[in-house]
């Protein structure tokens, strides 16, 4: 694979606790690789739909050739912070149309626009593929985030990917303490037709870690991904974990892990940010996946978070199917995020 980074182009435009219903029902979502008939960029408009309508419907409710004056620029701020666009996106936004636009009759299409072309800016320079340095035998990455978050699914896609591009990839349930999580990876394993390096529940994770680099190493693998725990509810533990499992990863490799990335569900609108915040300090967050971005109306968080951290951000989730796992890509995203065609 050329280095074109993750899933090459676009295509066409919680303690330990044990597994809740919710993730039994996630062991084993087929990985369909249907036809594309209607291109990312309809799929990304489609999985937006709920972010996209709480704005556009907002912004139409307030401007219906409307003249724009200081009680329409606050109520539009507002509206964008309502979204989740956060504070600093809200007053750029509305900076800019005050010094352009300010007592002059304005209308959606027009908010819109100016909206779309305001998120492009702050969401290009974070929009970043992931990009794998294949001359490391092996490249290692190393996936965390609070549970349910879709870590584990998140790596099968990733895994997948790569395996279908002839590379030699080795997946570590390092998540030990949730069996739902190690039965879920297997099943993306058989799938990829990758090995998965597992224990018994409970087991030590940085036990398994050491292993599955010793193991990946002799075999010359190309990637290995790292699946770990994310129980916040103890974050001192966790904290612990977390920090032992970089030292083993170090012991072996001293410039390992290679990648650490933070898979963030987006439903969870505004905890993203703390997030973040608590798995930046425990292990050095080098690049961000959002997930469940077609589950909810809280899209626009994404946008947040690229203007409060400037991360990385890799790749985006629209759906279930291992296709609607894709690079991020900011225009898209931004003209899907505002209806825009």
């Amino acid at each position: 694979m050329s280095k074109t980074g993750f899933f090459g182009r676009l295509l066409g435009r919680k303690g330990e606790e044990s597994e809740t219903p919710a993730e039994a029902e996630m062991l084993a979502p087929e990985p369909v690789a249907e036809p594309e008939p209607e291109g990312w960029f309809t799929r990304l408009k489609s999985g937006l739909a709920k972010s996209s309508s709480k704005l556009t419907q907002g912004i139409g409710d307030l401007f219906t050739k409307r003249k724009l004056d200081d009680e329409a620029l606050e109520e539009l701020q507002d509206l964008l912070i309502t979204a989740d666009l956060g504070v600093a996106t809200a007053a750029r936004v509305t900076k800019r149309l005050a010094k352009s636009r300010f007592g002059q009759d304005v209308d959606a299409a027009e908010i819109r626009q100016t909206l779309a072309e305001e998120i492009t800016e702050i969401l290009a320079p974070v929009a970043q593929p992931l990009v794998p340095d294949f001359s490391r035998k092996p490249h290692v990455i190393l996936v965390v985030g609070v549970n349910g978050s879709g870590k584990t699914t998140t790596i099968g896609k990733m895994a997948k990917h790569f395996r279908d591009q002839g590379k030699a990839v080795t997946l570590a349930a390092g998540d030990t303490f949730r069996a739902a999580a190690v039965e879920q990876l297997k099943v993306w394993g058989e799938r990829a037709d990758c090995p998965v390096i597992s224990r018994d529940t409970g087991a030590d994770a940085a036990g398994l870690v050491f292993d599955a680099m010793a193991e990946a190493s002799a075999r010359g693998d190309d990637l290995l991904f790292i699946d770990t725990a994310g129980r916040l509810q103890n974050k001192s533990d966790l904290m612990a974990e977390l920090e032992k499992v970089v030292r083993v990863i170090k012991k072996q490799d001293p410039t390992a892990p290679h990648d650490v990335l933070l898979v963030l569900d987006a439903t969870v609108g505004q905890n993203a940010h703390s997030q973040v915040d608590i798995f930046r300090d425990m292990v050095g967050v080098t690049g961000l996946v959002l997930t469940k971005l077609d589950g909810t109306a809280r899209g626009g968080v994404l946008v947040a978070l690229a203007e409060r951290f400037k991360l990385p951000v890799h790749a985006i989730g629209v759906g279930e199917k291992v296709t609607d796992l894709r690079p991020f890509e900011a225009e898209a995203f931004a003209r899907s995020l505002v209806g825009l065609d």
